[in-house]
């Protein structure tokens, strides 16, 4: 271990809140698919930051919009003010969506937390004061925020923090008749991910949307749709809940919409726009000119039909290869796009753990979960590597087991 990796890794224990529990090793340089540490190791990246580096790294395109970005002289100018590539950016979102106006924040969690102040002021201005229970989902994850913690029901994830948002209400996902019975006269706002992400991976069904969609409109619930994980690509339409048919009143978005760089939005119709005032919701550093001018380059270029249908090909490529594994441990491998799921019967930690020995970055979705989402440039190859990997890593497992 060299003098770098030490300090690092001394200043990271020493100075840090210790609230992530991280292998000792230190990332220092990353070009496409590959990152690499200190000590000149590489890693294939089957976690591009969690879900975030949907471009990989070291891209000629966004390094050429950061560096005339720069040239500019404009970083932050805060929305006291307009600027081009907010503006740009905006009408790009509008254009490629359901939306008719956007809202920029700072991360899926300040997005989240937004659509739930958005739903509740449309309710208030339409003098239904009372209408205020928000409807979230088993196996869902918001946030860590307080309201968007909320509407996280995982007893891990919420017991310390205590008192949370009241008026939720927690239905089973993929349950028609637990979402009948949650939604009512007094639900504001229903939020789902079209596609579970740190729940596991788990698709709504389109004949789930489409009913969760019918119950908002018979009570007047505002629909959200969270696709801070699922949408901008991953699962090869650019927003998930295309897949079936059915679509929201808002929509919140992060984590690739900026190639890395901080940045969320809150996509709404119309008719929810009609019921924010000035002032109701504001962001400093939120939509600036550095960061949305790189947004745009990345919508633009996730958005083309090739790239899309890149994304449908390597991904259905990877669940074929996942599915030759030989292996009693797997469960089930399931996903769309490049977010995929392999269940095991087992904790997952160990082959995290042991595919950075391999060279390979892997992610864990609750306990029993790999979950996989690499940068959208994944090929073939990429996933041949992987599947080689994991097979032996398996094989291994259950040979130390017998």
């Amino acid at each position: 271990m060299n003098t770098l990796t030490q300090s690092a890794l001394q200043a990271g224990q020493d100075f840090l809140v210790q609230t992530y529990t991280r292998p000792d090793f230190v990332l220092v340089r990353g070009d496409g698919m590959m990152l690499y540490d200190s000590e000149g190791k590489a890693y294939q990246d089957w976690v591009a930051g969690i879900a975030v580096n949907a471009l990989g790294y070291n891209d000629k395109g966004v390094n050429e919009r950061i560096y005339a970005q720069l040239d500019s002289g404009l970083i932050h100018l805060s929305n006291l003010y307009h600027n081009v590539p907010q503006a740009e950016l905006a009408k790009l979102l509008i254009e490629k969506s359901f939306a008719d106006r956007v809202f920029f924040s700072n991360s899926g969690t300040e997005a989240n937390e937004g659509a739930i102040k958005f739903a509740r002021r449309v309710a208030y201005d339409s003098n239904q004061a009372h209408k205020t229970e928000l409807v979230t989902f088993s196996h869902a994850f918001h946030g860590r925020t307080m309201g968007a913690l909320s509407l996280t029901p995982k007893d891990k994830y919420q017991q310390p923090f205590k008192p949370l948002l009241a008026g939720v209400t927690v239905a089973e996902f993929n349950s028609i008749e637990s979402a009948k019975a949650s939604i009512n006269a007094n639900t504001c706002a229903v939020i789902l991910e079209p596609v579970q992400g740190e729940g596991g991976i788990h698709q709504a069904t389109p004949e789930f949307l489409q009913a969760v969609r019918a119950f908002c409109d018979e009570y007047g619930a505002v629909l959200i749709f969270d696709e801070v994980q699922c949408g901008v690509g991953r699962t090869g339409k650019l927003w998930a809940h295309e897949w079936a048919g059915v679509t929201p009143d808002i929509m919140t978005i992060a984590k690739p919409l900026a190639a890395g760089l901080p940045i969320g939005a809150i996509l709404v119709t119309q008719h929810i726009a009609d019921h924010i005032r000035a002032g109701d919701h504001g962001s400093t550093f939120a939509g600036s000119p550095f960061v949305t001018s790189v947004a745009k380059y990345v919508v633009d270029r996730i958005s083309q039909p090739d790239f899309l249908a890149h994304v449908q090909d390597v991904g259905n490529y990877l669940q074929e290869r996942l599915s030759e594994i030989n292996s009693p441990l797997i469960t089930e491998v399931r996903g769309r796009g490049l977010m995929v799921a392999l269940e095991l019967s087992v904790d997952v930690s160990h082959f995290v753990k042991a595919g950075y020995e391999r060279g390979l970055l892997l992610v864990n979705a609750g306990t029993n979960v790999i979950r996989l989402v690499p940068p959208l440039i994944a090929e073939k190859h990429h996933v041949d590597y992987l599947v080689e990997q994991l097979t032996e890593l398996l094989g291994q497992f259950d040979g130390d087991q017998s």
